[in-house]
């Protein structure tokens, strides 16, 4: 299934305008300008915005019975991305001065502006998730619920990313709430926003998260800035933990097919079984592309099950 196919392209049309709708709500003549100019270039231009795209694919899977709600909880992650991402990229972190093949916010608009507009994120996903339960509003705290614990303490991407900071850490747990939180999110709050379970989604966050964590690593290594939109080398610079580091590049690759095997067989027989296989191996074909070993002997293959 190409990313381009009908079902990802209208995802995606509706990922990008709840993003315009989402930011609205921070827009104002009265407000800072370079505030407001900070937010968009978080938000603008996205990168594979695959955990949005997630999230509605599995609430079209559910029968998406209140499309405003469902865009609303993609772009709320979607947001979330971005605030952890421009926090990611500050001096007392990375110090990266390029994030998605531009200037990173820090870079562009200063260290000040960069807190401030990652905060700002982080406030405005629950804002256009709260105006948008107006169909479903027993529904509303669940998925607040669900994504909030994605983000903070003592297991969300907040707690993950705290874990650098620490003087020992155990990679899975590391992976599971830096990355992984915020995909097991997607899915759950998918589900919630279409009035199906939650718990029958979480899987394939669980598995797709930890496997966007170890190809990051893989990338960290392989793939040059171009490609990533973001400077190579992290992990070793900043000392971070790393499945690539801990399990060599080789067992690093077949730790990513196994996970996104388990990722795409644990999506629940359903109408959308066969739209969401293909997104996920598409997307895990995008992250750790065949032809980067077209002369070696790579044991699994995570578009086989598709």
């Amino acid at each position: 299934m190409s990313l381009k196919s009908a079902p990802t392209h209208e995802m995606l049309k509706r990922i990008e305008k709840g993003l315009h709708q989402a930011l609205a709500i921070a827009e104002s003549k009265t407000a800072p300008q370079n505030l407001q100019k900070a937010l968009h270039h978080s938000i603008f231009p996205g990168g594979a915005r695959i955990r949005p795209q997630l999230c509605l694919a599995v609430a079209t899977a559910c029968g998406d019975d209140d499309p405003a709600l469902s865009t609303a909880a993609a772009s709320a992650i979607e947001l979330l991305h971005c605030a952890s991402l421009v926090h990611d990229d500050l001096p007392c972190f990375d110090n990266a001065l390029v994030r998605r093949g531009q200037a990173s916010v820090h870079a562009a608009f200063g260290e000040r502006l960069a807190v401030l507009a990652g905060d700002a994120l982080i406030v405005l996903a629950f804002q256009y998730v709260a105006s948008c339960s107006m169909r479903s509003p027993l529904r509303l705290a669940p998925v607040l619920r669900t994504i909030a614990t994605s983000v903070g303490a003592p297991h969300g991407i907040v707690a993950g990313q705290a874990w650098e900071c620490e003087s020992k850490v155990q990679l899975k747990q590391y992976q599971k709430e830096k990355t992984g939180s915020l995909f097991e999110a997607a899915t759950a709050a998918g589900a919630q926003a279409a009035g199906a379970d939650a718990d029958t989604w979480k899987p394939l966050g669980e598995w797709l998260g930890e496997a966007y964590q170890v190809a990051d690593d893989i990338r960290d290594v392989l793939a040059d800035q171009a490609m990533m939109g973001k400077p190579q080398g992290q992990d070793i610079t900043h000392d971070r933990p790393s499945s690539a580091r801990d399990l060599g590049l080789v067992g690093a690759v077949q730790h990513f097919d196994e996970l996104v095997y388990k990722a795409i067989n644990s999506i629940p027989s359903c109408k959308g079984e066969k739209m969401l296989r293909g997104l996920v191996a598409k997307e895990a074909e995008r992250l750790i592309p065949e032809s980067w070993f077209a002369n070696t002997n790579r044991p699994l293959h995570h578009h086989a099950t598709v």
